[in-house]
């Protein structure tokens, strides 16, 4: 027998739930996992602990429903680049969204680097599974492109990790590099700077 589909939820719900994803990711992204606790959050959310509780069971629910929406989004400019698309073009477009990501998105990116660092005891099925998968189909892409001769030969897979690298630096080290590129280059500026110098320094 099938079971019932489950319930849909009421817009009050659905407002409730990401009141309190926004302010455990708020928690989570300073404090990390272990470092959070459910009343935490509650008090970032303006909610109650038992009412906090009502919409999700416990911090882990909460964590993974924060980390499942930042892989999807944090995977899909990789999986927008099309292999029969120009390669330049592709790995422009992948930079730049990248560090779009960076300015954006700089909480999901040091929740994700705090989940990292501690061995992604939370996180490593998805990283061996969906992640693995897809960098293999776009690492498989970008070989092409090199043994085509349209792109320098190299390392695919480290040259993913490399764009990953340096694009997120520009989010996890935010504060070090305003403080050290100073008021004037340290403005909104350095994204559009940083993400010129990657595109030289990978296409050219």
């Amino acid at each position: 027998m099938d079971k019932p589909a489950p319930a849909k939820r009421t817009r009050i719900q659905r407002e409730k739930r990401e009141l309190i994803r926004e302010a455990a990711l708020e928690v989570f992204s300073q404090h990390g996992f272990r470092g959070s606790t459910i009343d935490q959050i509650a008090e970032a959310a303006g909610m109650s602990k038992p009412n906090l509780l009502y919409y999700f069971k416990n911090k882990e629910e909460i964590f993974a429903t924060l980390i499942r929406r930042l892989l999807e989004t944090w995977l899909a400019p990789l999986k927008e680049m099309d292999e029969a698309g120009d390669p330049r073009t592709e790995i422009r477009s992948y930079i730049r969204r990248k560090i779009e990501m960076a300015r954006d998105y700089p909480r999901e990116s040091r929740l994700f680097a705090n989940e990292i660092l501690q061995g992604a005891p939370r996180i490593l099925p998805m990283l061996e599974g969906e992640l693995k998968a897809l960098v293999d189909e776009k690492a498989t892409v970008i070989a092409h492109w090199m043994h085509a001769g349209k792109l320098k030969k190299a390392d695919p897979y480290h040259f993913i990790f490399a764009i990953w690298a340096t694009t997120q630096h520009y989010a996890d080290f935010d504060v070090q590099v305003r403080a050290v590129l100073g008021p004037v280059r340290g403005g909104e500026g350095r994204f559009e700077d940083a993400a010129r110098f990657l595109e030289g320094l990978f296409l050219e």
